[in-house]
């Protein structure tokens, strides 16, 4: 499925003479990265012409929302609270180009915008006339994503444009357990 996606795109953008964008957005979890490598190595291929412009997009919350409201006497934390927010944001694009770099990624850029990360995302859809938003899955219960809210499905139903939502596999201990002893057995 990725490949039709990825040869249909090829294909409308030799005959614009334009690719189109694929936007990612990833922050600093695990499961943003995997949404990351999961792209690069489906659409992405080495050695293969790369069928969209690839912008990869992080959002920094705002120092006052970290806070919250607790009272005058934080104001004077919200310098160290945005040093530390810019520093997350600066490790989470370097981390985004040594993967890049490493599966030879060359028309791709890096972007970095204040706010919560639904709006961020549903705007650089807009801005940049994204095809597609690939966005990682932490695999919240209904009653987490109801208290911190789901980014992955804010932007599957205010995004304009195809939203990929990626889920990094559950590796149970189980399974390894039955595929190494089933792994001795064909041996």
């Amino acid at each position: 499925m990725a490949e039709e996606a990825a040869a249909a795109a090829g294909e409308e953008g030799g005959a614009a003479g334009k690719k189109g964008v694929m936007l990612v957005g990833i922050d600093d979890s695990e499961h943003s990265y995997y949404a990351l490598e999961w792209t690069l190595q489906h659409f992405f291929v080495p050695g293969q012409p790369q069928p969209y412009r690839l912008v990869v997009v992080t959002a920094k919350p705002p120092a006052s929302s970290v806070i919250g409201i607790a009272g005058a006497s934080t104001a004077e934390l919200l310098p160290t609270v945005e040093v530390d927010l810019k520093r997350t944001s600066a490790r989470v694009i370097d981390k985004a180009k040594q993967l890049c770099f490493q599966t030879q990624v060359v028309d791709v850029s890096y972007e970095v915008y204040e706010g919560d990360a639904r709006n961020v995302l549903c705007d650089a859809v807009e801005r940049h006339h994204a095809e597609m938003l690939v966005v990682g899955s932490h695999g919240y219960g209904a009653l987490k994503r109801a208290v911190l809210g789901s980014v992955s499905d804010y932007c599957s139903h205010h995004a304009h444009c195809s939203v990929m939502i990626v889920k990094r596999p559950k590796h149970k201990k189980t399974e390894h357990v039955f595929l190494s002893k089933k792994i001795e057995l064909v041996s």
